[in-house]
């Protein structure tokens, strides 16, 4: 079970449960399937969560029974397995012997197979599929008397992405992998402490961004006091922030990993031009993740920028549509083109991947059709070439089409007059990094992970 979701959390505020939904709404973007709030009044844990968007799930009167100073957040997205099944919605919330416990998780876990049957070996009864639940059962079953020390050797255990909000009915705990590969930041509202995936929702509330919470981190809040600790055995964990974040997830207004998504994506862009220029009329972009590295491209070749591909905002991202019919459809109903901007020009359209190339030919086709003389498709990353099992929706390596295609074929397949990506070299520039910074292994197979081979297999099954 595989997810990329959103996370936002808060200590210490009467209005907990709000500024939670308000943090999910502006994390909409990492997850569309479900959301869940779960608040502590540091007696009990309260929840609500459904399937749908943040703004059907919630109501006022869903979030006036939530009364509590402390809350987490989730967004979910599933990438493969029960995307259908209630038990798999977080966050998740049990009772045990030291009380109650909330747990939101953005990332995968590449040994959660492995973990899952030893712990049903000693009798664990799993109600999800979500890899989420084997952190919350090492959590439970570890020896250990106090709460953290049970946490840390929960999380001495995991291996992959995970940044995880826990509470409980007194704590908040954020933590990030030793690898560092998901986003989490830290910030401040009114002396209330927030942590959230991307700080586009600080935002929408009005909180300071102070820091990210560091690869490895954990930061315990309790009783007003804030601490930090570490992972035990995570010092000498590769850092491998995914890129793939810049590229497309992250929204542009959001600040992750130190660095403006939306400067990052400029920049990919001026290096793209730089590195593929060709003689057009018009710089389209692909929206909305092509926007911001189309707007580089023209400014670095001098072409003009035209909005000749218009998205319907009522649909959603094609890429995290759980099913191939769906993203089929979306295509269709997502973009509509300006056929006056569009007539007889040299177009060079911008989009940030190609990973099926169904999407591609469609586009191209889209822009023929609506008068382009010629169509040069630019991608402001390399070819994705490797499945990802840290938490982004890829197929297997089969259905990538970079994988066991060449760019010239590609090229062909998708039916446009030239096709051009930014090297992996330039984009790792770009990002603002050295490649020990950065997990690129969806571009160069360099997984800094071992990925056992069950995980391989059960996403080839899935």
């Amino acid at each position: 079970m595989k997810e990329y979701c959103g996370v936002f959390g808060i200590y210490n505020n009467p209005n907990a449960a709000y500024y939670t939904y308000l943090g999910l709404y502006a994390l909409q973007h990492r997850g569309q399937e479900s959301a869940g709030i779960a608040v502590t009044d540091g007696n009990r844990i309260a929840y609500h969560r459904d399937f749908g968007l943040v703004s059907s799930v919630f109501k006022d009167e869903n979030l006036k029974r939530l009364t509590g100073h402390v809350a987490v957040g989730h967004n979910r997205y599933s990438t493969s397995g029960a995307s259908d099944s209630p038990d798999n919605i977080q966050p998740i919330v049990v009772s045990f012997k030291n009380g109650q416990m909330a747990i939101a998780h953005n990332g995968n876990l590449v040994n959660a197979l492995k973990l899952r049957e030893e712990l049903e070996e000693e009798g664990s009864i799993f109600r999800g599929t979500s890899d989420s639940e084997v952190i919350v059962h090492l959590i439970v079953k570890s020896k250990k008397k106090k709460f953290l020390d049970k946490l840390m050797d929960a999380l001495g255990k995991l291996k992959g992405a995970y940044s995880l909000l826990v509470m409980t009915n007194k704590k908040l705990i954020a933590i990030r992998d030793p690898w560092g590969f998901r986003p989490l930041c830290m910030g401040e509202l009114d002396g209330s402490p927030v942590f959230a995936s991307e700080t586009c929702a600080f935002d929408l509330i009005g909180a300071k961004y102070i820091r990210d919470v560091e690869p490895g981190e954990i930061v315990l809040i309790e009783n007003g006091q804030m601490r930090s600790y570490r992972i035990p055995g995570s010092e000498g964990a590769r850092k491998s922030q995914c890129i793939f974040e810049f590229v497309y997830f992250a929204r542009p207004d959001s600040k992750i990993f130190g660095r403006s998504v939306y400067e990052v994506r400029k920049e990919f862009g001026r290096r793209l031009a730089r590195e593929n220029p060709v003689e057009a009329d018009i710089v389209v972009p692909v929206p909305d993740s092509g926007v911001v590295p189309a707007l580089g491209y023209s400014q670095e070749s001098g072409i003009p920028f035209e909005l000749a591909l218009i998205r319907n905002h009522y649909v959603g991202r094609t890429f995290i549509k759980p099913q191939q019919k769906m993203r089929d459809i979306g295509v269709k109903v997502k973009l509509n083109p300006v056929p006056e901007l569009l007539k007889g020009k040299r177009v060079i359209v911008i989009d940030d991947s190609i990973v099926r190339g169904t999407t591609s030919r469609k586009i191209v086709r889209m822009l023929r059709e609506a008068g382009a003389k010629e169509v040069h498709m630019r991608i402001s990353s390399p070819p994705t070439k490797w499945p990802c099992y840290f938490g982004i929706d890829t197929p297997t390596k089969e259905q990538l089409i970079a994988s066991s295609h060449s760019v010239e074929e590609i090229c062909h397949y998708i039916e446009a007059d030239s096709l051009g990506y930014l090297s992996l070299e330039g984009m790792i520039e770009a990002a603002g990094g050295g490649k020990e910074n950065f997990c690129t292994a969806c571009f160069d197979g360099d997984y800094p992970i071992e990925v056992p081979e069950t995980i391989i297999k059960q996403a080839k099954k899935d």
